[in-house]
């Protein structure tokens, strides 16, 4: 038997996240005496979770699922498990993966459990620690189903490495059309840059910026650092910036090692989509912003005046550094 993990890939190279759900896999897999077993869909580098002790990897080669399907994916992935005779699935807690977890879940009638950011706190009982209350307070959740679905917080657990030498086996799931029912016609996709859901930095603003005309110095802070740029609810309805950006509880969720909040008050909303990031810096010119009661750092300042001075000390340090 052995711990199955979906790894995501984009563009046939894996996400960041698909190291991370591998390096989880692992540790589970350590502690249910058990190999770990991934699943990639047209993978060109499908050996290279072997990093992180992954043994084997199911690659899926086939053009119509080039895009994400829901259906299709879990479906896919459920023929997986069952040929593997895993009991335990890892997958990650991108938007995809969350849109594929209950279908899986049906399809091997198993116990899901979503926002996982440590490893099992035992296995017998099978218990795992997770965020709940829009990432206010931990549950300490028992996963009684014989088949178990992890559904691992991003950036909570971390790559680590284990290297080990995975064999690459093609594996090709029985898909009908009934499969394909829904499909996208069109994915807007960021082009050039990091995106929001793989970035270890996120530079994000508000209408604090006064209009979309002075997103240039939150654009080249963004590429100093190597961040991609994210705003808050209002930028995006206002049409400033793409609804892409939009980020908190009603937008994207960020899971970022160091998210940067610039001119943006601090809305339960915003709060709620950016409290899994380790380390929050805000900038803004009110003392009272209910940001900073959330902020590991805090600068009360104009923005106008703080991210320029910023830009040219980033700069200076990495002269300094090259």
């Amino acid at each position: 038997m052995s711990v199955l993990v979906y790894t995501e890939t984009d563009n046939g190279k894996f996400k960041k996240s698909a190291f991370e759900v591998a390096s989880y896999a692992h540790e589970v897999a350590s502690q249910l005496g058990e190999s770990v077993t991934a699943v990639a869909f047209n993978c060109n580098e499908a050996d290279a979770v072997g990093a992180n002790g992954v043994s084997k990897v199911l690659n899926i080669s086939d053009s119509q699922l080039n895009t994400f399907n829901a259906n299709a994916y879990a479906n896919a992935i459920a023929q997986a498990a069952e040929a593997e005779g895993a009991k335990t699935i890892i997958i990650s807690s991108s938007a995809d993966s969350k849109y594929l977890s209950g279908i899986l879940a049906a399809k091997l009638n198993a116990g899901y459990a979503p926002n996982v950011v440590a490893a099992p706190e035992s296995t017998s009982p099978f218990v795992v620690k997770r965020t709940a209350f829009s990432n206010k307070g931990f549950a300490h959740t028992e996963i009684t189903a014989d088949t178990k679905i992890i559904g691992v917080s991003n950036n909570a657990f971390g790559v680590v490495e284990n290297s080990t030498s995975a064999a690459i086996e093609a594996f090709n799931p029985s898909l009908s059309d009934g499969d394909f029912s829904t499909k996208s016609v069109e994915v807007d996709k960021v082009v050039g840059k990091a995106t929001i859901a793989d970035a270890d930095i996120v530079v994000s603003a508000g209408r604090g910026l006064k209009g979309p005309e002075n997103w240039g110095m939150v654009e080249e802070l963004a590429d100093i650092l190597g961040a991609a740029t994210a705003c808050s609810k209002p930028v995006s309805d206002l049409g400033w910036r793409p609804h892409g950006e939009h980020v908190g509880q009603t937008g994207k969720p960020v899971a970022s090692n160091l998210y940067i909040a610039i001119g943006i008050s601090g809305a339960i909303q915003h709060l709620a989509g950016v409290s899994s990031s380790k380390t929050k810096v805000v900038i803004n010119n009110d003392p009272e912003a209910p940001f900073f009661k959330a902020a590991d750092y805090g600068i009360v300042g104009d923005a106008f005046e703080v991210v320029p001075e910023l830009i040219e000390k980033l700069k200076e340090f990495k002269a300094q550094n090259a």
